[in-house]
């Protein structure tokens, strides 16, 4: 078993891209904000819409770990590594 540490150390280049939180857009409508922080108080808040809908600027607006994955992240060690960084960012 890979230590997760080590995972973390080996692809600190490639963490560092999948940690990067995208900048605030000032613009934001704000009832989308408030409508996601009603999420609070569930289970589970699902974002669904379409590409160029504003998703990614909508999560930047909340206090939150950030982690981009991809095909090649499905490895459960690798994603344990990325997952602990993330959330040692917050």
């Amino acid at each position: 078993m890979t230590d997760v540490s080590d995972g973390i150390s080996q692809q600190h280049s490639l963490l560092t891209t999948k940690l990067f939180i995208p900048r605030r857009r000032p613009n934001l409508v704000h009832r989308l904000t408030e409508r996601l922080n009603e999420g609070l108080t569930r289970k589970l808040t699902l974002i669904s819409a379409p590409a160029g809908f504003g998703k990614i600027a909508l999560l930047s607006e909340w206090p939150i770990a950030w982690l981009s994955l991809d095909e090649g992240d499905n490895a459960p060690t690798r994603f344990i590594a990325y997952f602990v960084a993330a959330l040692q960012t917050i």
